[in-house]
């Protein structure tokens, strides 16, 4: 009876159907952190607050964005500056 008992699949462990499930739950939550940080909308509204200390630019003209790979992370950072007015640049030379 034991021979037989051998050649028979046996069921998994609810323990063990569990513990994979939540590898793969873990797994997928790291992936999705990876591609979109929770950080980055708020580095954008503080580099906004530090840029508007010095230059006025409109919200919507800041564009931050991050780009990941296996072996490095690129923060970029798009800004479009308002042309200064010839009034102000002459009264600056």
């Amino acid at each position: 009876m034991r021979l037989l008992d051998f050649f028979r699949t046996r069921r998994a462990s609810s323990a063990s159907v569990a513990k994979e499930r939540l590898q793969i739950l873990v797994a997928h939550e790291h992936a999705h952190r990876k591609r979109t940080p929770s950080y980055l909308p708020l580095l954008q509204k503080e580099l906004l607050a530090v840029i508007s200390k010095y230059v006025k630019i409109n919200p919507d003209d800041m564009k931050v964005s991050l780009e990941q790979n296996e072996h490095e992370e690129i923060l970029e950072l798009n800004i479009v500056l308002p042309e200064e007015s010839p009034k102000k640049a002459r009264k600056t030379n």
